[in-house]
């Protein structure tokens, strides 16, 4: 088994939310493109506030590689401050 995080991204209002909107299609595509991802979502909830995350990487390795590839991104600089409920398994 690899490593998963679960959990939601929950925006204060919707300048945070616009903010998600305009940089998640290219999070998207470039952690899908990652070494080691077997599946990453965010989908929309019927709250336009939140969004449910689910990613999937097939070894410890992989997933901190995305985190530190994530870090240094756009997504990073344009969703940072916005609140993050996750829980990963598959870590040492």
């Amino acid at each position: 088994m690899g490593v998963t995080l679960t959990g939601y991204l929950r925006c204060a209002d919707e300048t945070e939310a616009a903010r998600v909107r305009a940089a998640l299609d290219d999070h998207i595509r470039l952690t899908r493109a990652e070494a080691g991802c077997i599946s990453f979502h965010v989908t929309a909830t019927g709250d336009p506030l939140v969004w449910q995350v689910s990613e999937e990487f097939t070894t410890p390795a992989a997933f901190e590689a995305h985190q530190t590839r994530a870090a240094a991104s756009d997504w990073a600089r344009e969703t940072k401050g916005i609140a993050r409920e996750y829980e990963i398994k598959g870590m040492p």
